[in-house]
């Protein structure tokens, strides 16, 4: 499973409407932030463990216009994950983590649902 890039113009539909159906994984990253590096190859590797049904997993680069959104969650460093589930943000966690600490945080939100 591969990130799909989500925009200030498709954050309802991608991830707000989305969550009613399934599990939304939102990684709000920059660019040039190094933790964010780390943690992309991570958490696209864990991802591919799962069905595409149980949850959809998106990206939204934190610049221009797309900071609304992380000024919307109170977004205080990069990377920033939220899971959501029927339109509301149920956990979160920051920086770069291990490959088991996603897992869990996936699969504990998985059960929320």
């Amino acid at each position: 499973m591969s990130y799909i890039n989500v925009s200030i113009d498709s954050f309802q539909d991608l991830v707000i409407d989305e969550s009613h159906k399934r599990l939304v994984v939102l990684d709000i990253s920059a660019e040039w932030c190094g933790p964010c590096k780390i943690l992309e190859p991570i958490i696209k590797s864990v991802a591919t463990e799962y069905d595409a049904s149980e949850f959809l997993l998106c990206k939204l680069e934190a610049e221009d216009e797309n900071m609304k959104i992380a000024g919307r969650y109170s977004v205080r460093g990069f990377p920033t994950v939220i899971a959501f589930i029927k339109g509301v943000e149920v956990a979160r966690f920051h920086s770069a983590q291990s490959a088991n600490f996603v897992r869990d945080f996936i699969d504990n939100n998985l059960e929320k649902f």
